[in-house]
């Protein structure tokens, strides 16, 4: 269950935003949406009509929420973040990710992470993109906050510089 992501918010609405949740199957062996991300998401649809696409497709991978450990909770993550983090340290797999101060728990926790951004890199190596540079474009469109340097960066890594 190590290569089974454990998908949180934002990534998932940022990829139904896309048309795109489709590589989140085709990339991970398996996929956990915890109930609490589902119900952040799901909370939104009044404001967002692409969230009704991302609960939609979200619901065929729920999960019941789980105990949060101490050592998450001093976080003070959001509750969808916690539930990642709860089941990434129970070992079920990648944290999926983009909030930076779960970022920092995960790493502090010495958990695999995966946020959008290394999503579509991920999907342009393994040859299911033609170029993710566009992708990358549509998804900071669609509010996915990254640094012009970091893009370049990380487009310069799957041969796609300037």
């Amino acid at each position: 269950m190590t290569d089974t992501w454990i998908i949180n918010a934002s990534p998932l609405i940022l990829y139904a935003r896309i048309n795109r949740l489709d590589l989140f199957e085709q990339l991970a062996p398996g996929v956990i949406v915890p109930e609490i991300v589902i119900e952040e998401v799901r909370s939104g649809m009044h404001k967002d009509s692409s969230t009704s696409k991302a609960v939609a497709w979200a619901v065929q991978y729920r999960h019941p929420d789980i105990s949060i450990p101490a050592s998450v909770e001093h976080w003070d993550l959001g509750p969808g973040e916690s539930q990642v983090m709860s089941y990434c340290l129970q070992g079920a797999g990648w944290a999926v990710l983009d909030d930076q101060m779960a970022r920092r728990c995960a790493s502090a926790h010495g958990l695999l992470m995966i946020g959008s951004l290394g999503v579509i890199l991920r999907a342009k190596v393994r040859g299911l993109v033609d170029a993710a540079r566009p992708w990358v474009y549509k998804l900071m469109d669609q509010g996915m906050y990254v640094t012009d340097e970091l893009v370049e960066q990380s487009m310069s890594a799957i041969g796609e510089g300037k």
